[in-house]
């Protein structure tokens, strides 16, 4: 596990926010390198799959050419829904680092952890959880304002 790993993550949810998304941002790490980065797309592109997550996932396919990425880390800024570990477990992602925790809406931390069955793959939360709840906690407070 790697802090950088996770800034860059909170840059690329930056990038959603600028663009009025939540500030969700992942990175694909493989070797110690990032080789992709996604950020929240959903309303942007209109489509309920372009989570942070995903697009992140499929841009690491892309670049390595192939489906498989066994040797990579994740790292997200706020704990992966169910679509996302299930995408998460389709790649074959060794590590997932996650910074806020989601009660609601995760996959793999307090509420449930889709996971556990999964024992190739290890998973830990809150990392730089301050940070990453910061700016989720500050972008829907201003959409509250907003409205």
């Amino acid at each position: 596990m790697d802090y950088k790993f996770m800034k860059a993550a909170l840059s690329a949810a930056k990038k959603a926010e600028i663009l009025g998304e939540i500030p969700v941002g992942a990175v694909v790490v493989k070797n110690g390198e990032i080789i992709s980065e996604g950020y929240n797309l959903r309303e942007t592109n209109k489509n309920a799959l372009h989570h942070a997550e995903v697009i992140a996932i499929d841009n690491a396919c892309k670049k390595l050419n192939t489906r498989r990425l066994k040797e990579c880390d994740i790292y997200v800024t706020l704990e992966p829904c169910i679509m996302c570990g299930g995408a998460i477990i389709n790649s074959e992602i060794k590590n997932v680092y996650f910074g806020a925790y989601d009660i609601n809406g995760g996959s793999c931390g307090i509420s449930r952890n889709i996971f556990k069955d999964f024992k190739n793959i290890n998973v830990m939360g809150g990392i730089m959880e301050k940070e990453c709840s910061e700016i989720l906690t500050a972008f829907f407070e201003k959409m509250r304002k907003d409205d």
